[in-house]
């Protein structure tokens, strides 16, 4: 097939610039990366040969504007590895990563062009720079810095194979997870099986069983919106046991979708790279160019919120256990017990009942409620655009505008679990901000699994599914309010430990009571949550909260012991570590993790979250002190604190050190007292 032939390679005339999804091919993909991988590469030799003088321009914004072709044809290839995956896709990521790892390697260990870009940051102060473009040379001069720049030619050509490796080992590990999951069904064939579940869920059982082609009138899987609600309501415990324990086994198995070997390897090559840098540990590496700055600040954050969430569910615990006994039920608590008897202590003690709850939460008026504030807080508006032609029928497309009229970018949702699609949720741009080439406007995805309901009945959601959209939608407003002129600056290009503050802050809205009165709404009858709910609701926002604390901070400290251990990573096995680390901090035996080693994507699947999976709490220390400055107004959508956290957070991207983007919104730097006071941490 000829380039010219190529729609990925092509001029894209749908609206908005959308990709040509109708007619794009698989065959495609590969013959569209390779000409495109050899455009960037001759394009960066250009500049790296370049007979003159070094300057801003025909360096640091020649490389700023290279490689448009990678952008658009990767944009599409892995947001669809992601979203909506078969085998041969799987076959090209698996082709793909190394060779991605080894272009970029290519590029950060190319000796003439890092001088140029050394020569650059060594003058920088008398270059006329502004402060965008500055911060521009100063990141893209650390990132060829911590990629290896600086290293001797045998040390070059050793981190490359790591880089290699480490993209081949993330891939598979991704795959083999979804293997795991794609390959568990529990059957509920009759009613008796199906006990104690609401009507929703059953339909959605039904559903899940007619979009697998499955045998059984009912299964559930290991989708998240379908096994935690099973956990929750199912009466049957043996049910619940084999649905829990295939849940934490992902990735465990044995066979082929084995997970372990990996996880070993990776951490060895880890450790590896971050000794070739000069660094004790991969941790230390990792958080070296982060607001964390070091693995010791890390744990003393997780350390001062270990202890009292650890008290708080062991009281959680004796609560669970004394329902069960008042039940009749005459058992020790296990991990497969934990949220079904939550739930049933929510209902005595606070009144709610989550199947109640979840009539007025359906999924259109969840959206409308994060567009809503959005409209409220940053003046934007959405409208649904039919007729594009997307990469999966059930993507919907809303085009976003500002308070002056204009266009601001492209939204899509992706909400419904389908087997082709890996688990959890997240944010993606197809494309992004940036004004060097042009007014170029986003193009962004919000991507989840939520169960999707019966033909002609309304998808539900429950408030943790509610949670969850909102969350990511705050992503997408991050990278959609998104206002530089530097693609590397763009959107979500920050710390790792910021990047969740825009997403969790957000969350926050969803409990107001502006929001819930409005929006929350009955599917059938349209009438109001209830004052009394809501009130309810609210007196329950830290129910539970020692469990999901504990589930969280098991994981991010065993993450963050993998990588800041600085023995040899190639002679542990990952397992015995875990267990270790777990016994060393007292893990209650009645919670599991919420990500164990073999199934944690967030920090094996890539280099992500990687000694990272702690930023969720950093992130949160941020977001509760920051909707506090709301809340300090008397209106939790005042316009004057909207406007500063729109300039100085959600449409700044990489300009500013992230600690001065904060303590430019606030005032100042925030207080750890927040976090704990949300999470129910304190009196």
């Amino acid at each position: 097939m000829s380039t010219t032939d190529n729609p990925l390679l092509g001029a894209w005339t749908a609206p908005f610039g959308v990709a040509p999804f109708d007619a794009l091919q698989d065959e495609q993909f590969l013959p569209a990366f390779d000409t495109a991988l050899g455009r960037h590469m001759a394009e960066v030799a250009a500049i790296a040969d370049n007979a003159q003088a070094p300057t801003f321009k025909n360096t640091i914004e020649a490389l700023e504007r290279a490689g448009l072709d990678l952008k658009r044809v990767g944009g599409v290839f892995w947001n669809l590895a992601g979203a909506d995956t078969n085998d041969v896709r799987q076959q090209i990521e698996r082709e793909m990563a190394p060779k991605m790892a080894a272009h970029g390697n290519a590029i950060t260990s190319n000796a003439s062009l890092f001088r140029r870009i050394d020569d650059l940051f060594e003058r920088r102060a008398t270059l006329g720079l502004d402060a965008e473009q500055l911060r521009v040379l100063e990141r893209m001069h650390l990132g060829f810095v911590r990629a290896g720049a600086k290293l001797a030619a045998d040390q070059k050509a050793r981190m490359g194979e790591i880089k290699q490796r480490l993209a081949a080992l993330g891939t598979q590990f991704s795959q083999n997870i979804l293997a795991d999951e794609k390959s568990f069904e529990l059957a509920l064939p009759t009613e008796a099986d199906r006990a104690g579940l609401p009507a929703s869920l059953v339909a959605a059982a039904a559903e899940a069983a007619k979009t697998r082609g499955s045998d059984a009138n009912h299964v559930i899987t290991l989708s998240r919106s379908l096994i935690e609600p099973f956990l929750i309501s199912s009466t049957r415990r043996d049910l619940r046991e084999i649905a829990f324990n295939a849940w934490i086994k992902r990735g465990e198995n044995g066979g082929a979708t084995d997970n372990r070997a990996l996880v070993k390897e990776i951490l060895a090559l880890r450790q590896e790279r971050a000794r070739l840098l000069g660094y004790k540990s991969f941790a230390d590496y990792k958080l070296d160019d982060t607001m964390a700055k070091t693995p010791e600040r890390v744990r003393a954050l997780l350390e001062t919120v270990w202890g009292p969430a650890k008290a708080r569910a062991e009281r959680e615990r004796k609560r669970l256990a004394e329902l069960a006994i008042a039940d009749g039920a005459n058992i020790q608590i296990e991990p497969w017990d934990w949220r079904h008897y939550a739930e049933r202590v929510r209902t005595a003690d606070y009144g709610i009942d989550e199947a109640e709850i979840k009539q007025y939460l359906p999924l259109d008026r969840v959206i409308a409620a994060a567009f809503a504030t959005a409209g409220r807080l940053f003046g934007l508006t959405f409208r649904e655009v039919d007729g594009l032609s997307l990469y999966h029928p059930d993507v919907r497309a809303f085009e976003v505008t500002g308070r002056d009229g204009k266009h601001v970018g492209l939204f899509l949702g992706d909400y419904f679990h389908r087997p082709s699609k890996r688990s959890g949720a997240w944010m993606s741009a197809f494309r992004s901000q940036e004004k060097l080439a042009g007014d170029i406007r986003p193009i962004i995805v919000n991507v989840c699994n939520f169960a999707k309901p019966s033909a002609g009945q309304v998808a539900l959601l429950s408030m943790d599914d509610a949670r969850t959209l909102f969350h990511e939608f705050g992503h997408g407003l991050h990278g959609l309010m998104s206002d530089v002129t530097y693609p590397s600056l763009s959107g979500t290009s920050v710390a790792r430990d910021f990047v969740e503050l825009p997403s969790q802050l957000y969350e926050h809205w969803l409990g107001t009571r502006e929001v819930l009165t409005e929006f929350a709404r009955h599917h059938s009858t349209g009438a109001p949550l209830p004052d009394d709910l809501i009130e309810k609701l609210r007196a329950a926002r830290t129910f539970n909260q020692g469990f999901l604390t504990v589930e969280f901070l098991a994981s991010a400290i065993v993450d963050i012991d993998f990588h800041a251990d600085a023995g040899d990573a190639a002679d542990a096995d990952p397992m015995a570590r875990e267990a270790a680390t777990l016994a060393r901090i007292g893990m209650p035996r009645e919670i599991v993790m919420r990500h164990r080693t073999p199934h944690f994507s967030h920090v094996f699947s890539g280099d992500g979250y990687s000694a990272g999976y702690y930023s969720y709490l950093w992130s949160e220390v941020l977001d509760a002190d920051a909707f506090a400055a709301f809340e300090e107004t008397g209106n939790v959508f005042d316009g004057e604190t909207a406007a500063k956290l729109a300039h100085f957070v959600y449409a700044a991207g990489g300009l500013r050190d992230e600690d001065a983007a904060y303590q430019a919104f606030r005032g100042r730097a925030p207080k750890v007292e927040g976090l704990l006071k949300k999470r129910g941490l304190v009196g």
